[in-house]
C-alpha cells in the first residue's frame, strides 16, 4: 500500500494558497506557480521594508528643504544651525511642524539662523 500523507500535503498546499489569493490568475490558483509568486513576495517584502525608511526620510528631506527655502534658507544650513542651537527634533517631527504649524517653524527658521 502506498502512504501518500495526504491530509498534510493538502494542508501545506492550502496554507500556501490562501498566502496566493489576491494574486491574478494562476498565480492564486495553481500551486507550483502560486509558490513561486508568494516566495518573490515574501522576498520584495523583506527588500521594501527597508526601501521604506529610506522613501520617507528623503520624504522628510524634500517637505523641509521646501519649506526652509521659503524662509529664505537651505536645508543643509538649517540642519547645521539646529545642531548647533542644541535642538534635537528628527527629520520626521520637523517636517510634521513645518506643514501643521508654519509659525512654530519659523521660529524654528530663527533659532537655526541666529545659531
Amino acid at each position: 500500500m502506498r502512504v501518500t500523507n495526504a491530509p498534510a500535503s493538502r494542508e501545506r498546499r492550502r496554507r500556501r494558497l490562501e498566502l496566493a489569493k489576491g494574486f491574478y490568475g494562476s498565480r492564486s490558483k495553481l500551486f507550483r506557480i502560486a509558490t513561486e509568486a508568494v516566495d518573490r513576495a515574501m522576498r520584495l517584502s523583506t527588500e521594501h521594508r527597508k526601501l521604506k525608511k529610506r522613501d520617507f526620510r528623503q520624504l522628510w528631506i524634500a517637505r523641509i528643504n521646501a519649506a526652509t527655502r521659503a524662509e529664505g534658507l537651505s536645508y543643509s544650513k538649517f540642519m547645521a544651525g539646529l545642531i548647533k542651537a542644541g535642538v534635537t527634533l528628527n527629520r520626521k517631527m520637523l517636517s510634521e511642524i513645518a506643514i501643521q504649524d508654519p509659525a512654530g517653524f519659523k521660529a524654528l527658521v530663527e533659532i537655526a539662523k541666529k545659531a
